[in-house]
């Protein structure tokens, strides 16, 4: 019986030392799993917000040279490559009609003369004196809109990028181009290219003229080109919510060309934003949602963002939960979960 006791007490002893031996070293094991990570401190930084997109270049002007009325073609003074001056003569037309008017003009000029000196007389009313004159100014309009017509000018200096006719035919009116417009040449000026972006609504208030703007294309590897916002369109395309801006670009060696695919950059204002290093970023797993982790008095804060402009290394960071001064964790974030308990590698 006394054997019993003694066995009784050792075996008491030994729970409650274990016991006590085991809250001894729980801080102890909760601080092993505690996960070490290293921090840096937020900071905002300046840096130029910009908008990409791709686009394919257009001509900055184009026309597609054509009288207003079906005739005969007499001349066409031009071969496609040629370059032409402002005021250069392009084509001529059948004259028949022209010389026509010419004549009926020349008689109106004499009777209005004659009428005027009645007039005078007192020889013939108000009435017919307006008749003669109004006959003198539509003789000379007819005659103006057919040397127009007769004698195509180019409107501007460019390159002749198509014929579709040649000396002889008949000019029929009919459209005869990719634009399913009728013309006998085309005409564009290419030392000035432009493109045609759509962009999302939430710029409107953002794009303004003159922006610069930066091009890149694959023929050539390398080479930035320059350009601006030359005109923004007024309304949102209620289908797409986006407007349509067009850009300038610079092409005075004619490098590029009207259908080339090129990506462009708009720079937009300067703006003060979060930006921190890209391993800071974790990505979700199947998702395309992406956080960082911050240190939040010894756990792991998880905060969703939006990723911004990358610059180099580092990526902007968007999100109304983070700000200056916290402590972003940029490195053993990889295995991290949210309030994970975290401790500061030295």
């Amino acid at each position: 019986m006394k054997t019993l006791k003694i066995t009784t007490l050792v075996i008491g002893l030994s729970i409650a030392f274990s016991a006590c031996n085991s809250e001894a070293q729980r801080p102890e094991a909760e601080a092993k799993s505690a996960r070490p990570v290293k921090t840096i401190t937020l900071e905002k930084t300046v840096i130029q917000r910009t908008s990409n997109y791709t686009s394919t270049l257009i001509p900055f002007q184009e026309v597609n040279a054509a009288p207003a009325q079906p005739g005969r073609i007499d001349k066409i003074y031009i071969e496609v490559g040629d370059r032409v001056i402002k005021g250069q003569v392009l084509v001529e037309m059948d004259r028949t009609q022209l010389t026509q008017a010419m004549l009926q003009l020349e008689d109106a000029k004499v009777n209005f003369q004659r009428m005027e000196t009645l007039l005078k007389q007192n020889s013939i009313s108000q009435q017919q004196y307006d008749q003669a004159k109004m006959a003198a100014d539509l003789a000379s309009s007819n005659v103006k809109f057919l040397k127009e017509n007769t004698t195509l000018l180019a409107p501007f200096s460019g390159i002749i990028t198509a014929k579709y006719y040649e000396d002889g035919e008949v000019y029929s009116g009919a459209p005869n181009t990719a634009s399913g417009k009728a013309a006998i040449v085309n005409l564009q000026q290419i030392s000035n290219l432009k493109a045609v972006v759509h962009i999302s609504e939430s710029y409107f208030p953002a794009i303004k003229l003159g922006m610069d703007a930066t091009f890149t294309t694959d023929i050539y590897p390398g080479k930035v080109y320059k350009g601006s916002v030359y005109r923004i369109y007024p309304t949102i395309n209620e289908a797409t919510r986006t407007f349509k801006v067009e850009i300038k670009i610079d092409n005075p060696n004619e490098e590029l060309r009207p259908g080339m695919f090129t990506r462009l950059e708009i720079q937009l204002e300067e703006i003060e934003s979060l930006v921190v290093p890209a391993i800071a970023i974790v990505k979700q797993e199947g998702t395309n949602n992406r956080f960082i982790y911050v240190y939040d008095q010894g756990k792991a804060k998880q905060i969703e963002v939006e990723i911004g402009k990358r610059i180099n290394d580092k990526v902007e960071v968007i999100s109304s939960e983070i700000s200056e001064g916290m402590q972003l964790i940029i490195a053993g974030q990889a295995r991290l979960m949210a309030g994970d308990s975290v401790t500061l590698m030295e």
